[in-house]
């Protein structure tokens, strides 16, 4: 009975969503949304968003783990931010469009893609 509640409990804890680092503000799920309305997945690979397998933009299965955003810009929440409203301020040669992205689905979109 143990194992079998043990078990359980795995896969709930498996199917739960990841939380974004402390310090991150805004809601991950909804950033998930967010990055299929303004349809991301037509350039990018994203973990858990499904689209078509792409290789126009960098994949962002391992947004936690970069130091630096398009060789210029710290790769923190703000930094992030930063990028996904307005790629031409960080990058003015960039091949992202600037999709107008606003505040509050930035701030959960970068929620969603630092918490992997």
């Amino acid at each position: 009975m143990r194992a079998l509640a043990l078990l359980a409990l795995m896969a709930l804890a498996a199917c739960a969503p990841k939380r974004p680092p402390g310090g991150v503000q805004g809601d991950p799920e909804r950033g998930k949304i967010a990055l299929t309305q303004y349809a991301c997945q037509s350039c990018h690979l994203i973990p858990g968003v499904p689209g078509s397998k792409v290789y126009v933009g960098r994949p962002l299965s391992d947004m936690g783990r970069r130091k630096v955003l398009a060789g210029a810009v710290p790769n923190d929440q703000a930094g992030l931010m930063r990028w996904i409203r307005d790629p031409q301020s960080v990058d003015p040669n960039t091949a992202m469009p600037n999709m107008g992205v606003t505040e509050r689905d930035a701030r959960d979109m970068s929620a969603y893609l630092l918490s992997h």
